[in-house]
């Protein structure tokens, strides 16, 4: 009997989300029990569409800017779905210099900072599993300190003195997927 009840708490594990969206608040899976809760205000979601995408859709506020992209089970990006993104992101927002000051890379997520054309810096955070990729832009850096730390007790935000970028992107990579050809179908 402990044999099934191990194979069935693996399964149950396994097929819990990283992240989610709930209840106007930002849901992180901090441990296979664990959700970490990021509430935010006035929340603009649009839903975005796409041949090739199960499911999209954008979030922003003054603050955040997430894309979340789900493709079919037949579908694939064009290339390692952060790198595509970035160089989708420079193009979109015209940034000429995109300098990568730190990363960190914790089980699922990927902790970025950018400086951006030598102006000021902005955090990615980037979450992927399976067939989802989610997409964090965060200008203050509120969202990204406060998770980073609950995945790593010992992290240090160094950023403080740095100048703040604002967040005022429309921008969708699953809509401009049909110029752009950043995922296609396999067949």
């Amino acid at each position: 009997m402990g044999f099934f009840k191990n194979v069935i708490d693996y399964i149950s594990k396994a097929s819990r989300l990283i992240f989610k969206v709930e209840n106007n608040s930002l849901q992180f899976l901090l441990d296979s029990d664990e959700y970490f809760t990021y509430p935010i205000e006035n929340l603009n979601k649009t839903v975005r569409n796409s041949f090739e995408v199960e499911d999209g859709f954008t979030i922003s506020n003054s603050d955040i800017f997430l894309e979340s992209v789900v493709l079919k089970n037949d579908s694939q990006w064009s290339g390692q779905p952060r790198s595509v993104y970035e160089d989708y992101f420079k193009y979109k927002l015209n940034i000429k210099s995109l300098v990568t000051l730190n990363r960190k890379d914790i089980g699922n997520y990927e902790f970025t900072t950018y400086k951006i054309d030598d102006s000021f810096i902005l955090h990615l955070i980037y979450i992927w599993d399976s067939n989802e990729n989610v997409f964090i832009f965060d200008s203050n850096g509120k969202l990204f300190t406060t998770l980073l730390s609950k995945l790593e007790n010992n992290y240090s935000y160094e950023y403080q003195d740095h100048q703040k970028g604002e967040i005022n992107f429309d921008i969708s990579i699953v809509d401009d997927n049909i110029l752009g050809e950043y995922f296609q179908s396999e067949h």
